[in-house]
């Protein structure tokens, strides 16, 4: 191996390892190998919300028997935004609207283990985001 290679190796480590004290294993995990990551077509619930930070996520749902079948998350964010948009998610499958009523920044916080304190907001929107894509589901049901 040549310099320029163990400076690069020798970069990723430092990169991963401060990932890793960031976010810890859980986070860190997620964040190499994202869940539930990209948009869906035609879902019976989706939302679109920009936090204040300037980060955009949005999260689709599809029901079967009142109950999240699946649902997936995309955002233009950081790493904490991806993170928390991916754990939202996965607290979402099976629940039905009332449980995912219950899900809030503390719960996608509690979920991943920690997060920079800088970045806790993303958990919030990854949260308000869900909730909107209930709220549309509820919304499109109204009728049934």
């Amino acid at each position: 191996m040549d310099d320029f290679d163990n400076f690069v190796n020798n970069m990723q480590e430092q990169i991963f390892d401060e990932a890793r004290d960031a976010y810890g294993e859980k986070g860190f995990e997620r964040w190499r190998n994202p869940r539930y990551n990209g948009k869906m077509e035609s879902p019976d619930g989706h939302s679109r919300i920009t936090g204040e930070c300037g980060d955009t996520m949005e999260i689709f749902l599809k029901f079967e028997n009142d109950h999240v079948k699946q649902v997936s998350y995309f955002t233009d964010g950081c790493a904490s935004s991806s993170i928390c948009g991916s754990f939202a998610a996965e607290l979402a499958i099976g629940k039905d609207p009332d449980e995912l009523t219950d899900i809030s920044g503390v719960t996608v916080l509690e979920k991943i283990g920690r997060l920079p304190a800088a970045d806790r907001h993303c958990a919030d929107l990854a949260a308000a985001t869900l909730q909107e894509a209930l709220s549309d589901y509820m919304t499109r049901n109204q009728g049934d």
